[in-house]
């Protein structure tokens, strides 16, 4: 079984997916949807994934304020963990600290002499891929 990690914006989503081991997270997509209340369209897309990479755990960003207090962004967040919960019963869907996650995600592309351009089209994957590794992580380091 596989995790997938998800970056939930205003407009798109990004998409990650652990390995088969639960050891390193790659980036899927980027979902692009048509305002912060839609719902169906984001949802069947993640259902494909789920069923291609047999996930049993979705782990979303959580977009708490740096001063660790929960914003009107924390409260949208919660209304999609309902959604998804709703849709996907059987898996279980965690709320994963993201800060610094953006940033993370820029600096690496930065590193990585990305144009602007081509980093504003992956930021929210590259986002989805720090929030699943950081989560993928603890997972390991409870283990030992």
């Amino acid at each position: 079984m596989r995790v997938i990690g998800l970056d939930y914006g205003e407009k798109t989503i990004g998409v990650a997916v652990s390995d088969g081991f639960g050891w390193t997270a790659q980036g899927l997509e980027v979902i692009k949807r048509e305002n912060s209340t839609e719902y169906k369209k984001s949802i069947l897309r993640i259902a494909q994934w789920i069923k291609e990479y047999e996930v049993d755990t979705i782990v979303l960003g959580y977009p708490k304020n740096m001063d660790n207090t929960e914003g009107e962004r924390c409260q949208k967040t919660k209304v999609f963990q309902k959604q998804l919960q709703k849709a996907f019963p059987d898996v279980i869907v965690v709320l994963w600290d993201e800060r610094m996650s953006t940033i993370a995600a820029e600096r690496s592309l930065l590193e990585a002499d990305m144009s602007r351009k081509k980093r504003k089209s992956i930021i929210d994957k590259m986002a989805a891929v720090h929030i699943l590794q950081g989560y993928l992580d603890k997972k390991q380091n409870e283990k030992c």
